[in-house]
């Protein structure tokens, strides 16, 4: 209880006059508490549940085990989290330590908030990554001697003994900041990378490399072509950004079906990253509206000259890359933002976190980090559609991640704007681990999945129990799990099932019935949260397959 509180608990319990009076005070006093209570709880808390993690993860994945993949690189010298029986890497490659007895990934159980060392071999600085269709973790590409592998990660139960598998079968273009995607034929497609403008698929199955002139193109003097974003649409295609420029392409022939206008506002991409995100698709329009947000970034000059501290990028993009004629609509955040992640939540709201007002990616180059995560109503009008937050008070600018999780908290993860760990000063290597626990948990009675299968048929009718329903309307949304690095998350999307009328089943429980996404182009073969959502609160999510 604050001062004040207090202080006006003892007014009321000593002022003068009749009992009813005090009573009425104190009625008033208790109302006015639970009315901050609840303002409280719209905007959000946050809380340490790692203190050290013993690694700032640059790469963060979210397994249907309830687990968190955490990745950092190998050539940064030692962690603070040791290998287990006396386990060490040797590798006469490395940069840094070539005798190294920590790890530099690790499994969260988000059951426990404890940790386990995972052992990986090669570098996986700034590499790309993506679940495939039996939710194994396909990680690709990195900096030296992880520049041409490919690894795998087979989830497992928090107390299990899973861990990185190097495989023996190379990328065709060894990659250094690239991004990928899930395709509806279970491969993935690798995209982009420093110094190399192809794409590629993993597994290849004969498929070679493609060159794609936009890539090279959006190159300029800082690179601000790496980490493209890269989305699969509804069609079939592919939406890829660099820089400021954009394309649809088809994956089945190798060739662009159509480049799209510029995004004003300087560079979007790494080293002058904001974020992007494929907004919610939905079944009761037939999964045809698609749009593509693009947020922040920074001055275009910013990771050239750190020291000037530039202004970051206050202006969003959207646009809907199958319409007729698609344009880009500008809107204005409430703050100037570069390095933040956009992570689409339960409700089909978009969540904005993490990053930095002014500077760049890169060592040392972020300054004024942006503490206060913001809202963003993909359904508002324009001009309403922010709010912000409550803030945290631990930065997370430089290689940090956000993901959802199946309780529907946020995980916030990393931050290291240094060439190694540094632990004092300015901006500090961060080794903690916070969930934010976001507006719609305790502000009210959240629904519960009761029943529902656990593996769903293309185009297929399914039926959900849900307690604490609203009877006139209960959203069924899939949400994937994304691999989330350099402020995008990739392989994100949110699909809203098309559902009927709750019927009512006695005991304020209902039953729901949904039509499963159509085709693997809609959801790639995968394992999906399966949220339900009544009166703008989303239940704890269970995890169902789809293909």
């Amino acid at each position: 209880m604050g001062v004040w509180e207090k202080s006006y608990m003892m007014r009321t319990v000593a002022s003068r006059g009749s009992l009813v009076q005090q009573l009425l005070q104190v009625l008033l006093f208790c109302s006015h508490v639970a009315l901050l209570l609840q303002q409280v709880a719209a905007q959000g808390s946050w809380k340490v549940i790692v203190e050290n993690a013993g690694i700032a993860s640059m790469h963060t994945a979210i397994t249907h085990y309830n687990t968190a993949v955490l990745l950092d690189r190998t050539d940064i010298g030692p962690s603070q989290l040791p290998l287990p029986n006396g386990v060490c890497r040797n590798d006469a490659n490395d940069e840094s330590s070539k005798h190294d007895c920590t790890a530099h990934s690790a499994l969260l159980d988000l059951a426990t908030n404890t940790i386990r060392p995972l052992f990986v071999q090669t570098d996986t600085w700034c590499s790309s990554g993506q679940f495939r269709a039996d939710g194994t973790l396909v990680q690709t590409g990195g900096d030296n001697d992880g520049f041409s592998k490919i690894r795998t990660f087979a989830p497992c139960a928090g107390d299990g003994d899973c861990n990185w598998v190097e495989t023996n079968v190379p990328l065709q273009n060894g990659r250094w900041y690239a991004s990928n995607a899930q395709l509806p034929d279970g491969t993935q497609i690798v995209v982009g990378g420093r110094g190399i403008a192809t794409l590629e698929y993993v597994p290849a199955n004969g498929r070679g490399t493609t060159y794609i002139p936009l890539i090279a193109n959006a190159n300029d003097a800082q690179n601000d072509n790496l980490y493209p974003y890269v989305h699969l649409l509804p069609n079939n295609q592919i939406f890829i950004f660099a820089n400021q420029d954009s394309l649809l392409y088809n994956w089945q022939t190798n060739t662009v079906a159509k480049n799209l206008p510029v995004l004003p506002g300087g560079p979007r991409n790494y080293p002058s990253a904001g974020s992007s995100a494929l907004l919610p698709l939905s079944g009761f329009n037939g999964w045809a509206d698609a749009e593509i947000l693009i947020c922040g970034g920074a001055t275009y000059g910013a990771f050239l000259n750190p020291g000037a501290a530039l202004p970051a990028t206050q202006s969003c993009g959207r646009i809907a890359p199958l319409s007729a004629n698609p344009g880009w609509a500008l809107e204005n955040m409430p703050l100037r933002r570069n390095m933040g992640e956009l992570l689409l939540l339960p409700d089909r709201n978009v969540f904005i976190v993490n990053g930095a007002a002014n500077g760049a990616q890169g060592w040392g180059n972020a300054q004024n980090p942006v503490l206060t995560p913001v809202l963003y109503n993909p359904n508002g009008a324009p001009g309403t559609r922010f709010q912000t937050l409550t803030g945290t008070d631990i930065p997370r600018v430089y290689h940090s991640t956000a993901n959802v999780l199946p309780d529907g908290r946020i995980l916030i993860a990393g931050s290291n704007t240094h060439q190694f760990y540094t632990l004092t000063g300015y901006l500090p290597t961060e080794l903690r681990i916070e969930a934010h626990t976001p507006y719609y948990i305790g502000a009210g009675a959240r629904p519960v999945i009761a029943n529902a299968p656990g593996e769903l048929a293309y185009g297929a009718r399914f039926t959900a129990t849900v307690d604490n329903g609203n009877a006139k309307f209960i959203d069924l949304n899939l949400l994937s799990a994304p691999y989330s690095t350099h402020s995008f998350s990739q392989g994100q999307r949110l699909l809203q099932l098309a559902t009927s009328v709750p019927a009512a089943v006695g005991g304020g429980s209902y039953t729901v019935t949904a039509t499963a996404p159509p085709t693997s182009v809609i959801a790639p073969s995968a394992y999906y949260m399966l949220f339900a959502v009544s009166n703008g609160f989303p239940s704890v999510a269970q995890w169902v397959h789809i293909g």
